[in-house]
């Protein structure tokens, strides 16, 4: 295997604690990063940078991790921008949306799903995300749930089975029928293409006891729990994802005291999802709240057709240090190693030796412009398992 240094990187972010007791950050001035194959193998000081095949001047740009976006809803179809329209027009956002892209996801053919996949992995590549996590849900049906998750386990190995997004129409009538269905014969048939199950815990959703079978059943075929939580009020979402052993407990808006108690003496990570508020104009998630109780806190977009439809994760991090409470530092641990963790994944969201070679040259010199210039693309370069591909 070739080994190639990026050298002469004005700041580079490396999310090792072990390199500056100060910051989780791992920030290296004058720094340089060599790979070799698909791994970083080395981090230091560019004037102590080993001798490579290959070499690239960073010119005195920063240098950070991939972003990592662990919460995303990419296997669609259709268009929502009438209900955009509507919504900033003064009508308020509920769940119910999500019906019109049910018929849409089901009237699309799997080249054209598989198409709109491949559009927004490749759009948000070259905005630095390097791994994406995504679902299904928006088929609700045996077949077109399965036929999502196979199409999108073609593309990320980050693949999550969400058939309890919302009740299907066909058994509007039936929720407890459905809930039967979620946790039989579509899971049979979805198991084999994730990772993951989900379930979106919420009133106009799933209740306590719904989200708690759908989750248990999708633990005893062997996916882990994730959960859509607390995002349009107050429920039990957080405190089941904590009792579960989920991984990530997803969007987080309205917490109890004990809620953000539970988060920081557990292993599940509040992924907050700032696209949403902002596209819905919702209330901010406090993310200094749930950070100063000692909770860890992952950043993702929510990309989806109805209330977040963005693939920025630069632009996630701008709202999170506006408005959301958070240090530019915060924000882009959270972006990157946050999300790792709330994939329970070591290898990525970080660049130090063994992990894998995801990384992203920004068209500045440090990692804050990302937050100090919003909107700007300032991405300059994206290496992915090693490879440059943007």
């Amino acid at each position: 295997m070739t080994t190639t240094a990026i050298t002469n990187i004005a700041g580079l972010v490396t999310n090792d604690p072990s390199l500056r007791a100060d910051s989780p950050l791992g920030l290296i001035q004058d720094a340089a990063v060599v790979i070799e194959g698909d791994r970083v193998v080395w981090t230091g000081e560019s004037s102590k940078a080993p001798a490579t095949d290959n070499a690239v001047d960073a010119g005195g740009r920063a240098a950070i991790p991939g972003f990592v976006d662990s919460h995303s809803h990419l296997l669609f179809a259709g268009d929502r921008t009438e209900e955009f329209n509507a919504r900033m027009s003064g009508r308020a956002y509920s769940a119910g949306g999500i019906r019109t892209t049910v018929a849409a996801t089901r009237a699309a053919t799997d080249d054209e799903l598989s198409a709109n996949v491949a559009r927004y992995l490749a759009e948000g590549l070259r905005q630095g995300t390097t791994t994406f996590e995504t679902k299904s849900g928006y088929g609700l049906t045996v077949e077109d749930e399965a036929r999502a998750l196979r199409i999108a386990a073609q593309h990320t190995e980050e693949v999550t089975y969400l058939g309890a997004h919302i009740v299907s129409p066909d058994y509007a009538d039936d929720p407890a029928g459905y809930v039967d269905l979620v946790t039989g014969a579509m899971l049979d048939a979805c198991a084999p293409y994730a990772r993951w199950v989900d379930v979106f815990c919420e009133k106009g959703a799933f209740d306590g006891d719904q989200a708690r079978a759908v989750l248990t059943a999708g633990r005893a075929k062997g996916l882990h729990p994730r959960v859509h939580a607390n995002q349009l009020g107050h429920g039990p979402g957080v405190q089941l994802a904590v009792e579960l052993d989920a991984a990530s407990a997803d969007h987080c808006t309205h917490l109890t005291d004990a809620d953000v108690d539970a988060l920081a003496q557990g292993n599940t990570v509040a992924t907050l999802l700032p696209g949403a508020e902002f596209s819905t104009r919702a209330a901010w998630p406090d993310a200094r709240r749930i950070l100063d109780a000692g909770a860890t806190v992952a950043l993702s977009t929510d990309c989806n057709p109805g209330s977040s439809f963005t693939s920025s994760m630069p632009f996630c991090i701008a709202l999170a240090v506006r408005d959301m409470g958070m240090t530019p530092d915060e924000a882009l641990w959270s972006a990157t190693a946050g999300g790792a963790a709330a994939l329970r994944r070591t290898d990525i969201g970080r660049i130090a030796p063994g992990a894998r070679a995801d990384l992203v040259l920004l068209d500045a010199p440090s990692h804050v412009h990302l937050a100090y210039r919003p909107g700007v693309p300032l991405v300059h370069a994206v290496w992915r398992r090693g490879e440059r591909v943007a």
